[in-house]
């Protein structure tokens, strides 16, 4: 029973010790302080995407506070460019009424990211892909109602929340140090 106890108390230490250095988050440096956010480019077919994706982006880098946003790039540690590559749907459910009309669509958007270092003119990575998708539910329970109507209004409410996943992505390629 004493060597019970004994082994007990040793492993409490043990771990406890092992835990003692602990620390939440990451204790990787990035390689600069200050990024510039160049304006989205956008070579796919969702109208008006650059700039609610430019938004988020930013967003996401401001909130993280391991570096600050610049205004230009002359003032900037790092230029972080953005091109929209891939948009494009797929059918994933067909609508009850009738299977020849899609429900549900699987929307999916995709960019290449480049981190530039201007200090040293280099880049930390190039044209890496990033990307994302969400599902875009265009049945609105009316079997009067137009398709066309319906997956307009659905995909127009979808693009700030593929914005937002695409910008929280971007932003974990910056910001993890690789």
């Amino acid at each position: 029973m004493r060597w019970a106890c004994f082994f007990t108390c040793v492993l409490a230490l043990a771990a406890a010790a092992g835990c003692s250095h602990y620390q939440l988050g990451t204790q990787g440096r990035l390689p600069f302080t200050t990024v510039y956010v160049a304006p989205v480019q956008n070579r796919t077919r969702l109208p008006q995407a650059q700039a609610a994706i430019s938004e988020q982006v930013r967003t996401a880098l401001a909130n993280d506070g391991r570096m600050s946003l610049a205004n230009s790039p002359e003032s900037a540690d790092a230029t972080l460019t953005v091109v929209l590559v891939d948009f494009h749907r797929e059918v994933a459910a067909v609508r009850e009424q009738d299977t020849g009309l899609a429900g549900e669509f699987s929307e999916t958007l995709g960019a290449l990211c480049s981190l530039r270092d201007n200090r040293g003119n280099r880049f930390f990575f190039e044209n890496r892909p990033v990307s994302t998708h969400r599902d875009v539910f265009v049945d609105s329970g009316d079997p009067h109602s137009s398709l066309v109507g319906d997956q307009l209004q659905s995909e127009y409410n979808t693009v700030p929340l593929l914005a937002q996943s695409l910008a929280d992505r971007v932003a974990h390629t910056v910001l993890d140090v690789w």
